[in-house]
Order: structure tokens, then C-alpha cells, then sequence
């Protein structure tokens, strides 16, 4: 059945079968949207969509965010069945890690077409559709690597980077219609994707670079994307929020310190 838009509020979550696309819709239906998720994942989709068992307000959407006929037919989707968009968080995202030598430019367009070219692609869809309500939020997801360059993150960090600009460009635009844009740089978080790339010796060096000295949680991103999305944030738009216990804050010194502190 489809949903007028006096039913509330509506996000569109992008890689949201799983980590932190997945948290973000469940902080949106805490609150009482309806969400609709986005995913390339057929199967993590489909058991998403049992996990969470509530048809009325979860919609899900098969889609690869790289491909425009396929983001403009979801977003189509989503609005014919929910009526309205107010919130988009542009999560999906896929990494390469390897060093520049070794990064083949196949690899390089992938890591860009889902990171950077996906949400250009599904900001582009959805803000026609939040504008028939009066606007709404986009959250970003970037990455401490688009701030930083670490090693073997060619690709992905500059795809993040980029998109923190991308993030400027859109908020200086569509904040004059009033979509807000702002972005989520997360440090490292215990997600599926970072217990496939972290070895144990990469973990152990967040870590020691970290004020906080842990990874953070899908859900502690959900929470800072859902107040980007608030209207507790209503004047902030172009912003980069880094969510990441200090690890952007912080230089050298963090492991003689704590050394120190213990002796």
C-alpha cells in the first residue's frame, strides 16, 4: 500500500543492509521515520528486511549507486510508495586498500563510481523530491582518510576526500533551496568491511593513535548522523563532522603517554 506524505518523515539510506547504513535506519525508525534502504547486496538485503520485520515503515531496494538508471529507478520507487524524501545519507561506499603501484585503475573507478560518483548520483535523484516538501537533510559518509592520508588508501582516501568537497559544493547550492548537506568523517569502526581490511597489526595502531584507544560503533555514527539530519542542527550545513575519538586531533606521543601514565 502506498503512504501519503502526512505519514511522516522518510529517509533514504544508502548501503543500509548492513554497519553503518543499517544503524542509521534503525536510529531513523527510534524516531519514526519510515526508511527506505538502498543495497547491492541481494541477500543481506532480504534478511535485513526479516531482521527488521515491519513492512509499514522499511522499504528495500535492490540498487548499485554507480549506476544512474538504477538510482533514479529506486529513488522513483521511494517515492511513489512513501511520498515524500526528507533525508538522504549517502552510505555506500567500497574500499581498496593496496599500494599505488599495485592499485589497478579498474580498481581505482570502482572505489570512485560507489564512493564519489554514487552520491552525486543519488543527491542528484532525491533532491527534486525533498523539494516538493520544502527540503530536507543529506548526510555524506566520507572518512578520516578523506581528512588524512595513511598508507594504502589511494583510492579510497582520495574518493573521500572528494567527497568532502562534494559535500561543499552541494551545501553552498542546495542550502539556498533548503536541503542542508554535511558530512561524517569516521574514524575506524567495528563494521564487517573493517574486520575483512584491519589485520590485527592495523588495529593495534588505531589504537595507539586514538585518544579514546577503541574503534567506534555503527550506532555511535547513527547518532551523529541522525543529528545532522535534526532540526537540532537546522543552521549547520557544509560542515565535516569527525567522528572518530580524536584520532584526527591527535599527533605523535599517544603510546609513551599512556606508558607513562601506568608506571
Amino acid at each position: 500500500m502506498t503512504l501519503t506524505s502526512s505519514s511522516g518523515p522518510v529517509a533514504v539510506i544508502t548501503g543500509g543492509a548492513r554497519g553503518i547504513g543499517l544503524a542509521a535506519g534503525q536510529w531513523f525508525l527510534a524516531q519514526g521515520h519510515r526508511i527506505a534502504l538502498l543495497d547491492i547486496d541481494a541477500d543481506t538485503l532480504a534478511n535485513t528486511a526479516k531482521v527488521l520485520n515491519n513492512a509499514t515503515h522499511v522499504l528495500t531496494v535492490l540498487c548499485d549507486v554507480s549506476d544512474p538508471e538504477q538510482v533514479q529507478a529506486a529513488v522513483d520507487k521511494v517515492a511513489a510508495h512513501f511520498g515524500r524524501i526528507d533525508a538522504l545519507v549517502n552510505n555506500a561506499g567500497v574500499a581498496v586498500f593496496k599500494p599505488i603501484a599495485q592499485t589497478t585503475f579498474a580498481e581505482w573507478r570502482h572505489v570512485m563510481a560507489t564512493n564519489l560518483d554514487g552520491a552525486f548520483l543519488c543527491t542528484q535523484a532525491c533532491a527534486p523530491v525533498m523539494l516538493k516538501t520544502g527540503g530536507g537533510s543529506i548526510v555524506n559518509i566520507a572518512s578520516i582518510s578523506g581528512l588524512r592520508a595513511s598508507t594504502l588508501r589511494v583510492a579510497y582516501g582520495t574518493s573521500k576526500a572528494a567527497l568532502i568537497h562534494l559535500t561543499k559544493q552541494m551545501a553552498a547550492e542546495l542550502g539556498n533551496v533548503g536541503i542542508r548537506v554535511n558530512a561524517i568523517a569516521p574514524g575506524p569502526v567495528d563494521t564487517e568491511m573493517s574486520k575483512l581490511v584491519h589485520s590485527v597489526a592495523i588495529r593495534s595502531d588505531y589504537y595507539d593513535a586514538i585518544p579514546l584507544n577503541r574503534y567506534g560503533t555503527p550506532e555511535e555514527i547513527a547518532s551523529a548522523i541522525g543529528f545532522l539530519c535534526s532540526t537540532a542542527a537546522s543552521y549547520v550545513n557544509g560542515q565535516v563532522l569527525a567522528v572518530d575519538g580524536g584520532f584526527d586531533a591527535t599527533g605523535v606521543g599517544l603510546p609513551t603517554l599512556r606508558k607513562n601514565a601506568a608506571s
